[in-house]
């Protein structure tokens, strides 16, 4: 009948009508463009942690809106995106091949650096006869007065300004980094050879003018370690080694004394100077100053680098915590050398295994984050890591330690007190630099500034021995600084 519904036989006038079933589309129908596009891009869409990154592709390729709303039928890229995100499942893809780590570094550069960092002390070795004279009002060697001031201004400023060239290179801008030591370099040479000369008191020219090469060194070595030319500067320092071994085991006239000084001196100036002048003179250029033959530098040939193509540089103020750390550790490291010598010696070569220590606990930390899964198992693992590394810094310090006070008889020898102060200095120092390395700096400071004040009030005020004061200012130090690694321990976002 024309007009009536179609009922199944045996239904009734109560019975509702039959639903149709959906229509499926035949084979022969065209695929979905959107089910396409993810297909073509799952392994992008499956990793993206927002569609804004999917949009971002998008427009990358060149699609434009009025595209999408003719190939996809949707208003733009974003709802695109959000289309594609909803439509691919998540999943986070393996790497493929071993993971990235920044933080490995090689053990016999890091060696090669805490011998580099120990070899200026047999300079004084030379330079003792300049530096004769009656002992000062404190009681002290002719001249100690002048040299541990401008030691102490050099390690400040240069402290601060290694940060700021570091900063430029990790932002790519090499020649940003050579500009901040070029020009902030000859600064630091300056104010540490101007307080060395407010800080004359009874001392010697000689004295004076000690204080001043030395100043000169520091700021030309900071810009070759910076720069990492730790060889460059190991040749340069070898003759003036060998001298001061040689003096040891018989005399040398003034004349080759002054010689193997200046010599050092000024390889260290030149070679730091050529390392630091500006692209546009170029490596012919730069020899040339000097009558030499250079080979082109290739980390150095690009003329463009990343940093350029932002707007925010390094803030000068940022390089102030890390200034104040090498104020306050330098300190620290004086009062030790004033205790005995090979505490000195041994605290500087123990410099090397202590930042390959560090990189190894970076490195391991890294490790853990990929290989745990709740913040409390990487805690315990970087407890273990933490605990690891600093344990054998302190058997290389004692073992350096012992060794030095055994290969120099004639010094004053570290005592069981002096030794557990040296060994929570270590502690202290250690602690320091892997609060700095994870961004913590400005608690390392304040402890270590803290701690460098409270022993110069006691011995100011003659308030103990020394051995025994800097036992509890180390103690005290160490154990507000192992309280704040504690702290930082569990914190994944400690560890980038």
């Amino acid at each position: 009948m024309s007009g009536s519904i179609w009922m199944p036989p045996g239904a009734g006038p109560g019975t509702l009508p039959a639903i149709p079933r959906q229509r499926i589309a035949p084979s022969w129908a065209e695929p979905d463009p959107v089910d396409q596009l993810a297909a073509r891009l799952d392994d992008f869409i499956a990793a993206a942690v927002h569609p804004d990154e999917i949009a971002a592709l998008l427009e990358s390729d060149g699609l434009s809106d009025d595209q999408i709303r003719e190939r996809y039928g949707v208003k733009n890229s974003f709802a695109l995106a959000e289309e594609l995100y909803e439509r691919v499942e998540r999943r986070c893809p393996e790497p493929e091949g071993p993971a990235h780590d920044p933080w490995r570094t090689s053990l016999l550069g890091c060696l090669l650096r805490g011998v580099v960092f120990a070899l200026p002390g047999l300079g004084y070795v030379l330079g003792a006869p300049f530096l004769a004279g009656p002992r000062d009002g404190f009681g002290l060697p002719a001249g100690t007065i002048p040299l541990l001031a401008g030691a102490l201004v050099g390690w400040t400023w240069n402290q601060g300004l290694a940060h700021r060239a570091y900063s430029w290179l990790s932002l790519g801008d090499r020649p940003a980094a050579r500009r901040s030591l070029l020009l902030g370099a000859p600064v630091g040479a300056l104010l540490g050879s101007l307080v060395a000369l407010v800080a004359i008191g009874t001392a010697s020219t000689g004295a004076i003018v000690f204080a001043a090469a030395q100043s000169c060194y520091l700021a030309a070595a900071t810009a070759l370690l910076v720069l990492g030319r730790e060889r460059t500067l190991l040749a340069a320092l070898s003759p003036m080694a060998a001298g001061a071994v040689l003096t040891m085991i018989r005399p040398v006239p003034d004349t080759w004394r002054l010689v193997l000084l200046l010599g050092s001196l000024a390889a260290v100036v030149i070679l730091g100077l050529l390392e630091v002048a500006p692209d546009r003179i170029g490596p012919k250029g730069r020899g040339a100053v000097l009558g030499l033959r250079l080979p082109p530098r290739g980390r150095d040939q690009p003329r463009w680098s990343r940093s350029r193509l932002t707007t925010t540089a390094p803030r000068l103020a940022g390089s102030l915590p890390y200034a104040l750390f090498g104020l306050g550790s330098g300190v620290l490291v004086l009062y030790a050398a004033l205790g005995g010598a090979p505490a000195a010696v041994a605290l500087t070569l123990s410099m090397g295994p202590a930042e390959w220590l560090l990189h190894r606990f970076r490195s391991n930390s890294l490790a853990g984050l990929r290989s745990t899964s709740t913040s409390k198992d990487f805690w315990r693992t970087a407890a273990v890591t933490l605990i690891e590394c600093l344990s054998a810094y302190l058997a290389t310090l004692l073992v350096l330690s012992l060794a030095v006070s055994a290969l120099w008889p004639h010094a004053q020898g570290v005592g069981g007190v002096g030794l557990a102060g040296l060994l929570l200095l270590g502690v202290v120092l250690w602690t320091g630099l892997l609060l700095q390395s994870v961004g913590a700096v400005i608690g390392a400071a304040a402890v270590c500034c803290l701690a460098a004040l409270a022993q110069t009030l006691a011995l100011a005020t003659h308030a103990g021995s020394p051995p025994w004061v800097g036992l509890t200012v180390y103690g005290t130090a160490a154990g507000v600084q192992a309280a704040l690694v504690g702290g930082l321990l569990g914190r994944a976002t400690a560890h980038r």
